[in-house]
């Protein structure tokens, strides 16, 4: 499987990377069949995090007696030094390691202030120097603070969301970090399952030789395509700019990336569904939507009490109670034309 340098880091990294944070979905055992089958073709790079519940657990689990083969990126959610250094040491005993490749700060809402001796920057130097992390990253939704950590020249690696319905001004990135050899890791790389044909996906990303994504995987036939896709990469072609062009004119304008950053939701609403359920009845097969169980997750939507957190808490700054209305609108309309057919 191609490899690739990962900027100023100089690891050399799957040109396809896995991105770990599906797995929380599925057993322990069905975990270790995906990721050791990743492992078994090729790939070396897998890319998770502290908030992914038990994500890091079976990487651990799954990828432990082959640690030295392989590159684990994790990210802290800690707002503080102290809690960073917490959350690494929790992250070291769910993967069963001493070191982590790349440890990233995640989403923050603002760059840390790398001259404060009890914030973020200062445990990230202090986990380096104790050589508990190999190299500093960080990860962000919002186009503004990528830049600026690129311009920072504080951070070895990028995680940004990159893919084939980025703007123009979200790929400026790619050049920003080429210019100053930071490595780019791309999430959200099929939009959070919005984008259903990856090889379109997978052929947009490969024309830049300086960004890696990292495909969320939760099943093996989700591996098996991008397995497949490695072994003979399309091309970027009249054929995949016609599906790209197609994606963009239906896929305009501010919608749900299916992030989950809005996630809890005190009233059990399942926000990243529910809030593109019309998009994803037209893009997915739409059997599994119309039944009861899930007409009953869609009509939770009338128990929400407005406590402003999943606005609060969308990187995309989303009105998403109002947006949730309207999408159980949509489905409920949907919902009694095609019940019965």
């Amino acid at each position: 499987m191609d490899k690739i340098k990962l900027g100023r880091t100089n690891l050399m990294v799957t040109r396809s990377g896995f991105g770990a944070l599906p797995v929380q979905r599925v057993s322990f055992d069905e975990a270790k069949n995906i990721l050791r089958k990743a492992y078994d073709n090729g790939i070396n790079f897998f890319d998770t995090a502290r908030a992914y519940s038990d994500s890091e657990e079976k990487i651990g689990y799954s990828l432990s007696d082959v640690r030295e083969n392989i590159i684990i990126a994790t990210k802290t959610h800690a707002k503080d030094r102290k809690t960073l250094l917490e959350h690494l040491q929790t992250s070291l005993i769910n993967l069963k390691t001493d070191y982590i490749d790349i440890y990233q700060l995640h989403n923050p809402d603002v760059l840390p202030d790398p001259k404060d001796p009890e914030g973020l920057y200062a445990g990230l130097l202090e986990a380096k120097k104790k050589g508990l992390i190999r190299f500093i990253g960080i990860t962000n939704h919002k186009l503004k603070n990528a830049m600026e950590a690129a311009a920072s020249g504080l951070y070895d690696t990028i995680q940004f969301p990159l893919c084939s319905l980025s703007s123009d001004d979200d790929l400026l990135l790619i050049k920003e970090c080429k210019k100053r050899n930071i490595g780019l890791i791309a999430m959200k790389a099929l939009s959070g399952g919005l984008i259903t044909d990856a090889s379109s996906a997978f052929a947009f990303l490969r024309q830049f030789d300086n960004v890696v994504p990292i495909w969320g995987i939760q099943r093996e036939t989700e591996l098996d395509e991008f397995i497949t896709l490695e072994k003979n990469p399309p091309l970027l072609d009249d054929i995949m700019w016609s599906i790209i062009n197609k994606d963009r004119s239906e896929l305009s304008g501010d919608f749900c990336r299916g992030c989950g950053y809005c996630l809890p939701c005190p009233a059990g609403i399942e926000i990243p569904t529910s809030a593109r359920i019309s998009l994803l009845l037209k893009r997915a097969p739409y059997q599994g939507f119309l039944d009861d169980s899930f007409k009953e997750k869609m009509e939770l939507i009338n128990n929400c009490i407005n406590c402003g957190h999943c606005k609060n808490h969308c990187p995309y700054k989303l009105d998403t109670p109002n947006l949730l209305k309207r999408e159980l609108k949509s489905y409920s309309e949907f919902y009694a034309k095609n019940k019965n057919i």
